[in-house]
């Protein structure tokens, strides 16, 4: 059994569920100021692909680029819920939605502001 904190979450709809391992015992958690994020108020809890399942859903979610290309928003295709998404600051795991987790989970996080809307200078200080 891998040490950490398991999570649960997904869309509104249910469509969607998500399961992680949350490795670190206080989780830096980004909010980001670009554009989309900004507009959605998604709170980035950086999530290892190894330490990722999309446990259903697959076939609800649909995707939007923008920009570069190199973050593929996905969400869902029946409630619009972005629970998690491949960002460009991080190509080597998932942003998963904060406020996408279920109740309960017991994580003890500290929020840093991302300033996403002068990326390419915040992105040397990831």
């Amino acid at each position: 059994m891998e040490e950490g904190t398991i999570v649960t979450g997904g869309c509104h709809c249910g469509a969607v569920r998500f399961e992680a391992l949350i490795r670190e015992p206080r989780p830096e958690l980004l909010d980001c100021n670009c554009s989309m994020c900004s507009k959605t108020g998604f709170l980035h809890l950086i999530v290892p692909r190894e330490d990722f399942t999309l446990v259903s859903g697959e076939e609800a979610l649909t995707s939007y680029r923008f920009g570069t290309g190199a973050a593929n928003h996905i969400f869902c295709k029946h409630c619009g819920i972005k629970s998690f998404y491949q960002p460009r600051s991080h190509p080597e795991a998932w942003s998963v939605n904060y406020r996408a987790l279920d109740d309960g989970h017991g994580l003890d996080v500290t929020v840093r502001a991302f300033d996403g809307r002068n990326w390419e200078a915040a992105r040397e200080g990831l």
